[in-house]
């Protein structure tokens, strides 16, 4: 017979607990990751004012373009790891591998991490709040093209061509509207 999880007394004051995320750095303006072999992406954070430990965590990659909801883990189609980990390696490549997964879109995601109450979960007091704030972008690295043989979608060489004239056309002509208003300057003192 399993023995029961003793419940924590929480105090009616505690704070409602929280997530802080370590890994990616917040201070970081965006950060990029690759959907290629042997590329996995670790994610780190911090609980505070957590009391009552949660027994796991769900942690999902919501695609902002598509509304699509990827588990994030350790090769897991559930996204569900220990509720007192503070870190998650993800590899995107080999997610992708396992059969019945979801194909990634190159495209931005936001990290939602729930306890094992859901992300309907209230605010309460002790207990870890759902989490949706950390955003990150995933891609596909592209295949080496020598410049040789390189061609500009979408470009022609008439295109081209203006555009490099573009600002030659302008200093040309800024350069006639200063002669003229010089010699205007001048022929209006000799007068």
């Amino acid at each position: 017979m399993a023995t029961p999880t003793p419940t924590p007394s929480i105090p009616s004051t505690a704070a409602a607990g929280g997530i802080s995320f370590t890994m990616p750095p917040q201070t970081a303006a965006a950060s990029y990751y690759k959907i290629a072999p042997s590329s996995p992406i670790t994610f780190g954070w911090n609980m505070t004012s957590v009391i009552a430990t949660p027994t796991h965590l769900t942690i999902m990659a919501i695609c902002t373009s598509n509304g699509n909801t990827y588990p994030i883990g350790p090769a897991s189609l559930s996204g569900t790891i220990d509720g007192q980990a503070t870190q998650v390696v993800w590899d995107p490549w080999a997610y992708e591998q396992q059969q019945g997964a979801v194909p990634l879109a190159a495209a931005e995601y936001t990290i939602r991490i729930t306890d094992e109450r859901g992300p309907g979960a209230g605010i309460l007091g002790g207990y870890l709040t759902p989490y949706t704030g950390t955003k990150f972008s995933l891609y596909r690295p592209q295949q080496y093209t020598p410049l040789e043989s390189w061609t500009c979608p979408g470009c022609s060489s008439a295109t081209l061509s203006m555009a490099a004239m573009r600002p030659a056309s302008i200093a040309l002509f800024a350069t006639c509207l200063i002669v003229v208003l010089s010699g205007f300057n001048l022929l209006r003192r000799a007068i």
